[in-house]
Order: structure tokens, then sequence, then C-alpha cells
């Protein structure tokens, strides 16, 4: 895991650099914010300032997320439709593995059907594995912390 603080802006390109490594997608930048978007449609929104905050589209592992202590629901209205936003403050630990496996989630959601197949076999239920295993160890810790 990386260390946020002065690593935000560095974790914040590593996660644009993935976004943008997906086929079609692209960034723009509305309200001060990153959007990375694949043919008109976000897939992704970022912010880092103070904190990194990153908001994705998760129909299959959502409620998983939701579990973690830095996850919510993202607002608007988006919360409703499987979009989740995780905030980190300075000096947090960035889970960036499942960082990175929620943006391909995200990116399956949203994208045609034939432009997220250049991805690859990799299915979403792979990448809902991955962050099922993230919840079991950061609920550890957390239990960890408290007793």
């Amino acid at each position: 895991m990386a260390k946020a603080g002065d690593d935000i802006g560095r974790n914040a390109a590593a996660l644009r650099a993935v976004a943008a490594s997906f086929p079609g997608a692209y960034e723009e930048y509305p309200w001060g914010e990153v959007a990375a978007k694949v043919k008109g449609k976000a897939f992704m929104f970022m912010h880092a300032g103070a904190e990194l905050s990153m908001s994705c589209k998760l129909p299959q592992s959502h409620e998983m997320a939701l579990m973690l202590p830095f996850v919510s629901p993202t607002g608007y209205g988006l919360g409703k439709s499987g979009w989740v936003t995780a905030k980190f403050a300075a000096g947090e630990e960035l889970p960036l593995a499942l960082l990175r496996a929620w943006l391909e989630e995200s990116y399956r959601a949203i994208a045609p059907k034939r432009v997220s197949a250049e991805l690859g076999a990799v299915g979403v239920k792979a990448v809902a594995e991955v962050g099922a295993k993230k919840v079991v160890k950061v609920g550890a810790k957390k239990v960890g912390r408290r007793g």
C-alpha cells in the first residue's frame, strides 16, 4: 500500500494512468475534477486536493465496497445506481490494487461491449474477488485496532 499525504498527487496520477490505459478512454475536467470517460460516459470522477477522492460505478461489488471504512455511496443520487466514493486523507494508506480493480469494473460497466472486449477475458467476477479479499483484510485490521 502506498502512503497518501505528499503522495496524493502521485497516487492520483497513477490511478489516472490506469484509467487512461483503457481502450477509448479520455479525460475531461468538469467542476475542477478529473472525469475519465469512454464514448462520452464517465466511469471515474477524481479530486486530488487535501484529500484524494475517487468515485466509480461498481455494479458487481458495490455492496462489498460499502463495507470498507473509506467508502460511501456517491452523492447526487449516483449511489443508488452502484456508484461509490472512496476518500483518503493525507497520511492514509491507499489500497492501489483494489482501486485499480474498481476502475476496471467501472470501465467495463460503462464502456460499450465491443470496446470493453478489447481488454481481454478478465471478467468483472475476478475484479470483485480481488475486492472481497481486501474487505477481509481491512476488516481484520479494523478489529485488531479496536481489540
